[in-house]
């Protein structure tokens, strides 16, 4: 059994309009594939993080993998991250760990395929749904707090009992008036997360979680840059709302240091950026042991399956057509909200076989 060939395909849409969030502007949704073709006949199928506007540099950096994973056998997923994540060498983090991710996924749809069992029931299969809470509430021109509104009702007529905006783009007070907004919105029983996607210093995020605390919000996403360690850990020392964060970490290094410091209540790997599978399941463990909450952060339908295979998974990120214009018409087994919940595909592998001919217009790569 061996790896016979690995490609990259890489889509990229327009938003119909930009979106902001506390730091940066988006104008388009990418998704980047990596297969791995092996000698059994089964593909496996991963998906990678990659960077703004950079489609031809995981491509490259695929290429560059390529002749070290011919020949070897696709159930070997600890060997072969050991093989590609060499620091001094590729890097401790950044680009080519997310198209490590990418491969490493792969190797996950790969073997459960082979095992003709999905994914989740791979990875330990402690459950077979979770719950979820739909992301959005960005920022928009012509978006005000009634435009706010309407998006968060909407979602609740998806299903939702839990709902994530933005903050950090605008000075405090305004941000309080539109976290007041959505909470008279879905009203009390809906657990509400507000993002900053790092947008604040240490005083600064202090200052707004005391003034949000009233609002009884879930979480306190990614207040400071994702070095800062010690303000995590006097962050989390001072603030009633719980904090969480770590979708721009990388490894189970990064995380360990995280959690060390107590920097955080909720642990928000990405299996796309941080190496993937193998080690996502380690960084769990790693929470497990010190009592922290999983909540993935990013694709909704890679992050389903891991989840569901750990004890501690606390909740789903999940997209709808506010984030992405083509949500629902990407995947062939594609997910759904159901009294805020999702349960992963029950057929072998992760599940990302993709619509090609709705896609075929968008690859550039």
């Amino acid at each position: 059994m061996k790896i016979i060939d690995v490609n990259t395909k890489i889509y990229k849409w327009d938003l119909p309009q930009p979106i902001t969030n506390g730091l940066h502007t988006y104008t388009s949704v990418s998704l980047n594939i990596i297969e791995v073709h092996t000698d059994e006949g089964i593909k496996g199928i991963g998906l990678s993080a990659g960077i703004k506007d950079g489609e031809k540099i995981v491509k490259e950096i695929v290429e560059y993998f390529k002749p070290k994973l011919i020949g070897l056998n696709p159930l070997d997923n600890e060997m072969i991250w050991k093989l590609l994540w060499e620091p001094k060498i590729v890097g401790r983090r950044g680009i080519t760990t997310r198209v490590i991710s990418g491969i490493d996924l792969a190797l996950l749809d790969f073997k459960s395929k082979l095992a003709k069992i999905p994914a989740y029931k791979l990875l330990g299969g402690y459950t077979n749904k979770v719950r979820a809470y739909i992301a959005g509430g960005y920022y928009e021109d012509g978006k005000g707090e009634k435009e706010l509104a309407e998006e968060m009702e909407d979602n609740l007529n998806l299903g939702a009992t839990a709902v994530k905006m933005k903050i950090g783009g605008v000075p405090i007070d305004e941000d309080i008036k539109r976290i007041q907004t959505v909470r008279n919105t879905v009203g009390s029983n809906v657990d509400i997360m507000v993002d900053a996607n790092c947008a604040y210093n240490l005083n600064d995020a202090i200052k707004i979680a005391d003034k949000m605390e009233k609002y009884d919000i879930f979480w306190f996403e990614e207040p400071l840059l994702p070095d800062d360690y010690n303000g995590y850990q006097i962050l989390s020392s001072k603030s009633a709302v719980p904090i969480a964060t770590g979708e721009n970490e990388y490894t189970k290094y990064g995380f360990n240091q995280l959690i060390e410091k107590k920097g955080a209540t909720i642990i928000q790997p990405d299996a796309l950026v941080l190496g993937g599978s193998t080690e996502f399941m380690k960084i769990a463990s790693l929470a497990d042991i010190n009592h922290l909450s999983i909540a993935p952060h990013g694709n909704q339908n890679v992050h389903v399956h891991l989840l569901c295979g750990i004890p501690n998974g606390l909740i789903l990120e999940y997209y709808v057509s506010t984030t992405d214009p083509l949500w629902g018409q990407i995947y062939e087994y594609d997910l759904s909200l159901k009294n805020g919940m999702v349960s992963p595909p029950d057929v072998p592998g992760l599940g990302l076989e993709i619509k090609e001919k709705n896609l075929e217009k968008y690859r550039v790569v």
